[in-house]
């Protein structure tokens, strides 16, 4: 999944928020102060993220402002990094002058996720990550396509729309030129990518790279230009969008390309973790902390996922006594990989069946969540030019003004490794009940801050998706073996990434070794563990969230059942997990405490 889906400098890297414990109730004069207290702080969060929007323009555009569409600020610039360093530092002494003393409930909650997130954030400033802006997973070049291509966050419904487009596309190619004049940088400090990531950037560029503009991807929002347009407005857009496409948006691409094939290239590492990197161990620590919002070392987060794999495999060979199968774990992998009858025949066989998952599920969703969000979602597959390097699945949000549903991503490249098996527990994760179900409606409380609205937590959202896979069996899915196979080998998956991510960045582990163990010890395809174990050396450290997020979440449900008894009701903890939005882990804890001792003393 992708909940940021721009990284800019200025987004807050929200760390753990310990909340303290809440006080007892205050005496009427004392509770005024503290309500006027808790109304300034909000009145400072509104202003907080209005000027958030204006420093960047793009996270407006993500979440359905259009006010700054035609606005692309040099985010890759050193000048930027400093306007981002100061706002955070101005915001951060303002909210604490005010502080946290006397604060109860969400006022409380904000506070101290807004004060402990832009700590954080600071904290990450000495870590050069602005030298390697470029790897297979993105970049200002496939986001500069996903934003023109039509399909994308931009709109392009009015000749306003287009127009902005227009402006916006016009200051790309100074963010092409940022990139590599940061690269150069990084290839003087010895911070460079590795060679493994950079080899698959070259043909993802060759892709959008096209002198006849009719055939590039930008030229989508010219050959679906609304029919209301204007014979004027037609004309004069269709000029401005191809002098746009050939003047401005493939030179850049050209240049960009050129300078990582034939300059980046041979400088770039053979190594792949980010420990290889200077002060490379404390800045994996730090990423460490960051996506699991706990204090778990690297080497406790690697322990815990070969743990966490023993007691799957357990599980998984209960399935093959099941259905009778006679082999060694490894031996019934293979078979579930290379089984014709697990496999999609078609793209749209394969989008089918995911769109018919959503019927099943829904008519299981009132005994789980009595909270659900408004917003529809809708499936599409991965885009061709990004397919062969994505993930099986991602969710992208949805619009505050609703205008753009969620969108369910499934990748359709490699159709052979896509199983059938697989499906079920992907929908449950990235749409319903898991990330869209989290997202929308996180997004629809509009009593909560902006910041935390539009922001969160890795560990919390990821976490919320893989438990809700776990829900399967009670939404009416998982109704034969291989389908519950199929949960628990994601389940498996994310125990794995504990272990590879950690052997990656702070054990030496190599690509190959990484891609073995996940096929010795997993169902996966080689295809998708390539594409995974390439993931994890481009993002070190987010795959880290899921299996941290949802053992803590299936901790507090097991806490809650066993402090509850008959009193337990699964929809109620459902809706006190998410009504707040992504928090961190341990803030999600306490506040499942409160919530516990609230029901017992009712």
């Amino acid at each position: 999944m992708s909940l940021r889906p721009l990284t800019l400098a200025v987004a807050l890297a929200f760390g753990v928020a310990a909340l303290p414990a809440l006080a007892a109730p205050a005496a009427p004069a004392k509770a005024a102060v503290t309500q006027s207290k808790g109304q300034k702080l909000a009145a400072m969060y509104d202003q907080y993220w209005e000027e958030l929007l204006r420093l960047n323009p793009v996270q407006a555009t993500f979440q359905g402002d259009p006010r700054f569409n035609d606005r692309m600020p040099n985010f890759l610039s050193a000048d930027f990094r400093k306007q981002s360093h100061d706002f955070t530092v101005k915001w951060l002494d303002a909210v604490q002058k005010v502080g946290s003393d006397g604060l109860t409930g969400q006022d409380l909650l904000s506070y101290e996720i807004f004060v402990d997130g832009a700590k954080r954030s600071l904290e990450g400033e000495q870590f050069p990550d602005w030298m390697m802006p470029v790897n297979q997973m993105g970049s200002i070049a496939s986001y500069a396509a996903m934003f023109g291509s039509g399909t994308g966050p931009q709109p392009f419904k009015t000749v306003k729309d287009y127009d902005n487009w227009l402006k916006r596309a016009a200051a790309m190619p100074t963010l092409f030129d940022t990139a590599i004049a940061n690269m150069r940088e990084g290839v003087k400090a010895g911070v460079v990518q590795p060679r493994a990531l950079m080899v698959k950037v070259v043909p993802q560029l060759d892709a959008l790279i096209n002198d006849d503009p009719t055939k590039t991807l930008f030229w989508g929002p010219v050959a679906n230009m609304p029919k209301d347009f204007s014979a004027g407005d037609r004309d004069r857009l269709t000029k401005a969008y191809r002098a746009m496409i050939t003047g401005q948006m493939i030179p850049a691409y050209k240049r960009l390309r050129a300078y990582i094939n034939d300059e980046y290239l041979p400088k770039t590492r053979e190594t792949v973790g980010l420990d290889a990197l200077p002060n490379g161990q404390a800045w994996y620590a730090y990423a460490a902390r960051n996506s699991t919002t706990t204090t778990r070392t690297p080497a406790e987060i690697h322990q815990l996922g070969l743990d966490e794999v023993a007691r799957i495999h357990g599980e998984i060979r209960k399935v093959m006594q099941e259905v009778g199968f006679k082999g060694s774990l490894q031996d019934f992998f293979q078979y579930m990989r290379t089984e014709p009858k697990f496999s999609f025949k078609t793209e749209d066989e394969l989008l089918a069946y995911y769109r018919s998952l959503e019927q099943k599920v829904n008519a299981g969703i009132p005994n789980q969540f009595s909270l659900v969000p408004k917003s529809p979602f809708e499936i599409r597959p991965v885009e061709a030019f990004r397919a062969k390097s994505a993930a099986g699945g991602e969710y992208q949000s949805p619009s505050e003004d609703g205008k753009r549903p969620g969108i369910f991503y499934v990748n359709t490249y490699d159709l052979p490794t896509r199983k059938q098996w697989d499906a079920e527990d992907l929908y449950l994760h990235e749409a319903i009940p898991g990330h869209h179900f989290q997202i929308a409606l996180q997004q629809e409380l509009t009593s909560m801050p902006k910041f935390r609205r539009f922001g969160g937590e890795t560990a919390f959202a990821e976490g919320w998706g893989l438990y809700a896979e776990s829900l399967g069996k009670d939404l009416g899915v998982y109704q034969d073996p291989y389908s519950y196979f199929g949960y628990l080998q994601n389940e498996l998956w994310r125990a794995i990434r504990l272990v590879t991510d950690t052997g990656l960045h702070s054990k030496g582990w190599s690509r190959d070794q990484v891609i073995k163990y996940m096929l010795d010890n997993s169902a996966e395809s080689e295809t998708q563990a390539t594409a995974e174990a390439e993931r994890y050396i481009a993002w070190p450290s987010q795959a880290l969230a899921y299996k941290s997020g949802e053992l803590k979440i299936k901790e507090l449900r097991a806490r809650a059942e066993q402090a509850l008894g008959p009193k337990f009701d699964v929809r109620e903890f459902h809706a006190e997990v998410l009504k707040d939005g992504a928090v961190p882990l341990d803030v999600l804890d306490a506040k499942i405490d409160r919530w516990i001792a609230a029901k017992k003393a009712s």
